[in-house]
């Protein structure tokens, strides 16, 4: 067994488990692949080792700021006279949706570093977290990147309609939207929890015997000694091995499923992504071609720094949220085959930032704009108000 489990593990990284129970990874990088070999069973979470202590503290971090910008942000559009247009309505269900991704987020690290420590939690419990955490975090990250994307498009339409724009259509078509992209999402990906299961197998793990230890503590203990006196006495070769238990949560997808799913990834991921691009590049460049057209005295290079100075807070927030975006869109297309105990501090790192677009819409959306800094103001007055009376 410990030769075939070796052999399994090592010639191949896509594939986990023993020789009677063997499972192939398939697209993605999750945070169950990244700190599985770190987590130790059975082991307080004083002793587990610096990675992962380290991201228990960043989840916590990652938590409390997220609650802030989330109260924040909430405070900022509740405000009755930002919800006049789309985007406000937007940025208020973004903030919502904000509060849950971060919490499911630290939900799901909770329970996974939990199940791993302790290896005899009920697997009805452990079953019922793996068919539910993962896919409404993933629901709750597609959500957010969506309502980012439509607000990136409401400010380009904004941008190219003037003084023509409908406001109240756009309220009305925003409502439609925040009610609709839920369900949207989640019937895209309503298979995945049907596809969820707990995956058992076992590995051997060398043990040290008392003689080992007594060595390691005392070098002179070992001067002038046979090192088959110490390591071999009162031993054999099967006294020196464990077997130790593993269950993770696991997906199985047929090919054509795998595809579809591959597919779906890229969609909610990459599109939005692109919206957000495109409407970086509209609001300063197409906005300033329209102009060096109608205004030819002045060159197409003027009129572009003068868009990039008169909507920078409309380009400063999808340009930020194109490039936390890109650690999310990597580690959820990177290959299965990858083995992220080779560089875990690289790949925690990419999956903790992906997460940051969560927890900055305040910083991202309120502090570059001047109209949300003094209308933030204005509610936090009031809310002051309140509580002295």
């Amino acid at each position: 067994m410990k030769l075939c489990t070796i052999f399994l593990v090592k010639s191949h990284s896509c594939v986990i488990g023993d020789q009677c129970n063997s499972y192939t990874k398939g697209i993605g990088l999750t945070l169950d692949d990244i700190l599985r070999n770190e987590i130790q069973s059975n082991t307080t979470l004083s002793n587990q080792s610096f990675l992962v202590k380290m991201s228990t503290a960043l989840t916590m971090i990652m938590f409390v700021g997220g609650l802030i910008n989330s109260v924040l942000s909430l405070l900022t559009f509740q405000n009755k006279d930002l919800r006049k247009v789309g985007c406000e309505m937007y940025l208020l269900a973004s903030s919502i949706t904000s509060l849950l991704t971060i919490s499911m987020f630290t939900v799901k690290f909770w329970f996974l570093l939990l199940t791993q420590i302790n290896v005899s939690v009920n697997p009805s419990v452990f079953r019922g977290g793996c068919k539910s955490i993962e896919p409404l975090l993933k629901v709750l990250m597609y959500l957010d990147a969506w309502l980012n994307a439509c607000v990136a498009v409401e400010r380009t339409i904004n941008v190219s309609q003037g003084i023509t724009f409908n406001k109240k259509k756009s309220v009305r078509v925003a409502r439609w939207i925040i009610i609709i992209l839920p369900i949207f999402i989640m019937s895209t990906i309503i298979h995945e929890p049907l596809h969820r299961d707990l995956f058992k197998y076992t590995t051997e793990k060398y043990k040290s015997n008392e003689y080992e230890t007594r060595a390691n503590e005392s070098m002179e203990y070992m001067r002038g000694k046979n090192e088959s006196e110490i390591y071999g006495r009162g031993t054999n070769e099967s006294e020196k091995y464990e077997t130790e238990s593993h269950v993770l949560c696991v997906i199985s997808y047929s090919r054509s499923l795998q595809y579809y799913n591959t597919a779906i990834l890229f969609f909610h991921l990459v599109v939005p992504f692109i919206f957000n691009l495109f409407s970086a590049i509209y609001i300063v460049f197409g906005t300033a071609r329209q102009r060096s057209l109608a205004q030819n005295r002045r060159t197409y290079q003027e009129h572009v720094l003068e868009q990039l100075k008169e909507h920078r807070q409309l380009v400063i927030s999808p340009a930020i949220l194109l490039v936390l975006s890109l650690p999310r869109v990597i580690t959820s297309l990177v290959s299965g085959c990858v083995d992220p105990s080779s560089n875990p501090w690289l790949y925690l790192c990419g999956y903790f930032i992906s997460f940051t677009p969560s927890m900055l819409v305040f910083v991202v959306f309120v502090l570059p704009s001047d109209l949300y800094k003094k209308k933030f103001k204005e509610s936090l007055q009031i809310c002051r108000r309140q509580v002295r009376q």
